[in-house]
């Protein structure tokens, strides 16, 4: 296995691929360096001098500046670079065209809606309008569970902090969010419970949902029965009993929607996982589906790669908005607008926001950008869409299903059990993490490291992903982990 990777010609650092030991000479593809000291996988090493307050660059951009001298060998890390990044910037738009070469068609075994796309999962889902009710939905799922078998594939309940007590632009994300939930195609029948006094409540929800299957979704206002459980439960029977007619089919591999997201990263994240997972986004738009990458502060740094991507002047003026808008929401809260890496993705070896922004946007592939989204706005055009939502991993996740994601591609060098409301691939950049957790990790593009072609990986990784639309269940399913997080910016009275 090679130990030092140089990603593009022009980067003036290398990236280990395992620990280096100091003053062990190392090879790369352009010559060999020997390390001032040791440098753990995933650290970056100095390929050549590097002066005080000149740019670092590495995946062919700078990734920051340097704070001093920096010799040959010697590692690069937060101790001698510091960000670039500052706030809202002037744009323009240098298109380069991209496209994708069509792809055979494939398919997998999913569940048709009378409405929108089919569901790669036929779940019953619970969805509380209030934080209120939160522990009556808990308790109705668990009662519930006697439904589970057949084509009910499971219970859940969603429970969140909201719907009252917000205000503005927080309420309407919530009340859209819920909607979105409520209408999402991986819930084959769907209980909205309100409380009955809540700003969000069940009259403010339906109105949001558009078109719906109302054969699908029942509501109980809980102040207005005496018994809740008792009403809960008969509806749910009935949701129940008409799902076990819904049975699989073969439906197009266009139908799927497929979020891309990465946390925990380490160094090796944009050099194995994120561009298996760049790969893979490729094969699905080329076949009429669409992928939706999130996390847009961690889009600073490599925004004019997405820009130039956009298919057509519009979308770039719609993404020059979606990063400018918010870094003004960190600014309207006095917050730097580079507060990232995170304490593990710097251990992991990431220096500065570019450093993981560069990585980052890898999963996106190589193909046009289609689509530029609100929050909670859905998926309309195949191929490459981008979402406005924040870096967090629940938030993020959580926000792809809203927008229509069925199953999310979750990246991580460092690993992470959680799962949003669709299944939630985990894709381990380094074969260690992969060993160590097996009952986190779902895929392991560290093989990228052991010979294994990125091309293969991204047509392997395609397989699991039709597999997993076709019933196949993720680690976080097996661990029975659903969790839900709606995106708060402002204020709570």
């Amino acid at each position: 296995m090679n130990k030092l990777v140089q990603i593009t010609p022009k980067d003036m650092v290398a990236v280990a691929l395992c620990p280096l030991k100091a003053g062990e000479a190392v090879s790369y593809g352009a010559g060999e360096v020997m390390p001032l000291s040791d440098i753990p996988m995933g650290h970056k090493v100095a390929l050549r001098a590097i002066a005080k307050g000149e740019p670092v660059v590495k995946y062919g951009f700078p990734i920051g500046e340097a704070t001093e001298d920096i010799p040959l060998g010697g590692h690069v890390h937060t101790h001698n670079i510091h960000t670039l990044l500052s706030g809202a910037l002037e744009y323009e738009y240098h298109p380069t065209q991209p496209a994708l070469e069509a792809r055979e068609p494939a398919a997998f075994m999913g569940y048709p809606r009378k409405i929108g796309r089919p569901g790669i999962r036929n779940e019953l889902w619970i969805i509380p309008t209030v934080g209120c009710v939160n522990d009556n939905a808990k308790a109705l799922a668990q009662l519930a569970q006697k439904f589970v078998g057949g084509s009910v594939e499971g219970v859940y309940a969603f429970p969140h902090p909201y719907g009252c007590s917000q205000m503005g632009g927080d309420q309407d994300n919530t009340r859209q969010a819920l909607a979105n939930l409520a209408t999402h195609p991986n819930a084959g029948g769907v209980l909205l419970l309100g409380l009955g006094c809540e700003n969000s409540g069940i009259a403010t929800i339906l109105p949001r949902m558009g078109e719906y299957d109302p054969e699908r979704v029942r509501t109980l206002i809980c102040q207005d029965v005496e018994d809740e459980f008792e009403a809960g439960l008969a509806l749910i029977e009935e949701l129940a009993e008409r799902m076990q007619k819904d049975v699989r089919v073969p439906c197009p591999a266009s139908e799927l929607v497929v979020g891309l997201k990465c946390g925990g990263s380490d160094g090796l994240s944009g050099i194995t996982a994120n561009p298996t997972i760049g790969v893979f986004s490729d094969m699905l738009g080329a076949m009429g589906g669409s992928t939706i990458l999130t996390e847009v502060p961690e889009m600073f740094g490599a925004e004019t790669i997405l820009m130039d991507r956009c298919a057509y002047a519009a979308l770039f003026d719609k993404t020059v908005h979606l990063i400018n808008d918010f870094k003004a929401y960190f600014e309207s809260y006095h917050m730097p607008v580079y507060e990232n890496p995170s304490p593990g993705n710097k251990a992991g070896g990431i220096t500065t926001l570019e450093d993981k922004a560069l990585g980052c946007t890898q999963k996106s592939g190589s193909g046009p950008v289609k689509g530029v989204l609100k929050y909670a706005e859905k998926v309309e055009n195949p191929g490459l869409n981008l979402l406005s939502a924040p870096g967090n991993d629940l938030v993020a996740s959580t926000a792809l299903a809203l927008s229509g994601a069925q199953l999310v591609l979750f990246s991580t060098g460092r690993g992470t059990p959680f799962g949003c409301p669709v299944p939630t691939v985990k894709i381990a950049s380094n074969s260690p993490l992969a060993e160590k957790k097996r009952n986190w990790i779902d895929f392991d593009a560290g093989r990228l490291l052991s010979g294994r072609s990125l091309d293969a990986l991204g047509e392997e990784l395609l397989q699991l992903v039709l597999a997993i639309a076709g019933g196949a269940q993720t680690r976080n399913e097996i661990n029975g982990f659903h969790d839900l997080a709606i995106f708060k910016q402002g204020v709570t009275l």
